[in-house]
C-alpha cells in the first residue's frame, strides 16, 4: 500500500525517534561530563564552540552565539562566568573596538581538552548506534514505503 504524498510512515517516525534518542544519550553524557568537571553544560558547549570554530572565523561573541544557536546576551553571561573562573579571557578586536574576541586561557584549554578526549572516546563506543539510527532515517525516507498509521 502506498503512502500519500507528504504522509509519514510509522517506520519513519520510529527511525527519527531512535536517531533523536541516540543523540540525547550522547548529549546527556556530555552534560554529565561537564558537571563532573565543575562546569555548566552550556559553559562546556561555549568552550567547545570557541575552540572548534572553522579556520578563518574570528572568535567573537557573535560567532560563538551563532554556532551555539544562542542569543548574544546569553553568550555574554556564559563568558562572564567562564572569565570569573579564569577559563576564558576577552579582548577588543583591533579592527572594530566594539567587537569582543574570546580566547580560552591555558587552564580552559586543559579542561576542554580533557573533556573532549573523554567525549571522543565515548563516541568511539556510541557512534555505531548513532550511525545505524541515522542510516535507518535516511533509508526510511528514500522510498516512503512501509506501515502507516
Amino acid at each position: 500500500m502506498s503512502v500519500p504524498s507528504g504522509a509519514m510512515t510509522v517506520a519513519e517516525f520510529r527511525a527519527l525517534a531512535e536517531f533523536r534518542h541516540q543523540i540525547r544519550i550522547f548529549l546527556n553524557g556530555s552534560e554529565e561530563a561537564a558537571r563532573h568537571a565543575n562546569l555548566e553544560p552550556q559553559q562546556y558547549m561555549l568552550m567547545l564552540a570557541l575552540r572548534g570554530l572553522p579556520a578563518g572565523v574570528e572568535p567573537s561573541i557573535r560567532e560563538v552565539a551563532e554556532r551555539m544557536q544562542l542569543r548574544h546576551h546569553s553568550v555574554v553571561e556564559l563568558a562572564d562566568r567562564l572569565e570569573k573562573r579564569l577559563l576564558l579571557r576577552r579582548e577588543r578586536a583591533s579592527a572594530d573596538r566594539r567587537q569582543v574576541i574570546l580566547h580560552l586561557t591555558p587552564r580552559g584549554e586543559r579542561i576542554l581538552t580533557k573533556l573532549a578526549k573523554q567525549r571522543i572516546s565515548e563516541l568511539r563506543t556510541s557512534a555505531p548506534a548513532l550511525v545505524r539510527a541515522l542510516t535507518v532515517v535516511i533509508k526510511s525516507t528514500q522510498g516512503n514505503k512501509g506501515e502507516r498509521r
